[in-house]
């Protein structure tokens, strides 16, 4: 039986409102021989995975996903702009923004819509017959979560048409929610805020390859790896210093290092109005089957992110802290379905507890923030990362420490494949900050973020862990505010949160 062609069984086909057909044409500029608008020429780390998956990749759609204003957009006409520069006709490449095109609102399927439109208009051929002549379409579709039906449409388009497409989405849950109808059909990237490395190259015009690449996990379980590291580390001291410095001030948004010279007020307010607001009125406003979510709990319970962000603080907190600030009776399961949303943004990162021997454990989920700068901007307080800033400002000290457990813990999170969770305090055994999980191996890891370490102390957790043969532990990391800490056990691997952030 002949497979059909959803894009040709329609009876306007190839029409859309001129509105909405003049509009993405004002947006492909390169169809009518026209440059892109001015790009950023630092890339993000993502921009040679996604050229690599657009090409090559096993799927014939990636999609990257993100929290607002980390470079989503940027990538996807970088990377359009280098194919028009390696001689890919303009007319094989379309570029759609569903969050800036409101002319789309009442078009019945409009992710295949556009595509009738643009094999009629643009391409004058159909995908299948371009594709046959050697001229495969590239597809980007830019913020499309907000489309109700878009995966079962994408599904549609890349099963019948040999097409690459590359898709974004600032709501994971929402591109979640379409992964089902799309197995086997995406791959999944997910960028963050800039790497340590990125603001080096971003803010001080230092390119550095990274140490900890992306071939695999299994390197990381043994010491060599970790000691190797800290060597590359120590080369590259004065740039990552530096580096961390400009993180400690101002986060690790680009917007924060691309406008150096703005005062932090006026990216604070930036970042609250185009990350923060936007993603709570924005992208969490609807709930399931359309229910509206409350705006003003959601508010609540990122600010109680923010505030207690490094930490566990669960129902005991969250729910006297809520039913204070909003004078409503409100439980535990709403507000945890609403850190999961925020989850769900990546602007936070929920961290589970380590489960073992099949029990599950009942200890709160550890928060962690994308990036301090948020809370800093949120709460209003500033709170240094860096020696000199603490040597500054002592009182915060411990407070920094909450935040450096916060930032590293996103940045373990964020890693592909690798497992993280925490090891909360047992009756015998004393909490561990972090647990990484390779294979049948553990690697527990320890924040101590101070000027001076108690090696007996200290490394109470850790030691704990490691002395339990049924964790697989070979050593831990213990990570520290400077470079210069030793402790003698041997199993045990120091290594300052800079150097740490330092290695992707």
């Amino acid at each position: 039986m002949k497979k059909t062609d959803p894009l040709e069984h329609n009876p306007l086909f190839g029409q859309l409102p001129l509105e909405l057909s003049e509009n993405i044409r004002s947006i492909n500029p390169w169809w009518r021989g026209e440059p892109l608008p001015d790009l950023p020429r630092f890339h993000r780390w993502a921009f040679q995975r996604l050229r690599h998956l657009l090409d090559k990749g096993m799927a014939p759609a990636a999609v990257l996903r993100g929290p607002r204003r980390v470079g989503k957009t940027i990538l996807l006409k970088q990377i359009i702009q280098e194919l028009l520069r390696e001689g890919v006709s303009p007319d094989r490449i379309l570029y759609v923004p569903f969050d800036e095109l409101p002319s789309l609102e009442g078009i019945q399927e409009p992710v295949l819509a556009v595509a009738r439109w643009y094999e009629k208009e643009i391409l004058k051929a159909s995908f299948n017959a371009a594709a046959k002549q050697a001229r495969p379409v590239y597809v980007f579709f830019d913020e499309i979560q907000n489309l109700g039906s878009w995966a079962p449409q994408v599904k549609s388009l890349v099963d019948n048409h040999p097409i690459r497409a590359l898709i974004t989405g600032s709501s994971s849950l929402r591109i979640e929610a379409g992964r089902d109808s799309l197995a086997g059909r995406i791959t999944s990237v997910d960028l963050g805020p800039l790497f340590l490395r990125e603001i080096a190259e971003l803010r001080l015009g230092a390119a550095v390859a990274p140490f900890w690449g992306d071939n695999g996990l299994d390197k990381i379980v043994t010491q060599d790896f970790w000691m190797q590291a800290k060597e590359r580390t120590k080369k590259e001291a004065s740039l990552r210093t530096r580096a961390f410095a400009a993180f400690s001030e101002r986060g690790s948004y680009p917007i924060a290092h691309e406008k150096a010279d703005t005062p932090w007020p006026e990216v604070a307010d930036y970042l609250n109005e185009t990350v923060i607001q936007r993603a709570i009125q924005h992208d969490l406003r609807m709930g399931v089957r359309g229910q509206k979510r409350d705006e003003e709990l959601l508010e609540e319970v990122f600010r109680l992110c923010c505030r207690y962000a490094g930490q566990a603080p669960g129902q005991r907190v969250f729910v006297p802290e809520i039913h204070q600030a909003l004078s409503s009776n409100i439980g535990w399961n709403r507000i945890l379905n609403y850190l999961r949303f925020l989850d769900g943004t990546l602007l936070i990162r929920l961290i589970k507890p380590l489960e073992l021997r099949l029990k599950r454990q009942k200890s709160p989920p550890k928060l962690c923030l994308c990036d301090p700068a948020l809370r800093a901007s949120w709460l209003q307080e500033v709170v240094p990362l860096d020696s000199i800033g603490l040597t500054q400002n002592p009182h915060l000290t411990d407070l920094a420490g909450h935040l450096a457990e916060s930032a590293l813990g996103y940045f373990l999170a964020s890693i592909p494949n690798l497992d993280t969770a925490y090891f909360p305090a047992r009756a015998a055994e004393p909490e561990v900050d972090f647990v990484l999980t390779i294979g049948t191996r553990r690697i527990p890891v320890e924040v101590k973020y101070r000027r001076r370490i108690d090696a007996h102390q200290d490394t109470l957790g850790l030691r704990a862990f490691l002395e339990k043969s049924v964790y697989n532990a070979p050593f831990g990391l213990l990570v520290t505010l400077e470079d210069d800490v030793e402790v003698l056990d041997p199993r045990i691997i120091t290594i300052s949160l800079p150097s740490l952030l330092w290695l992707k």
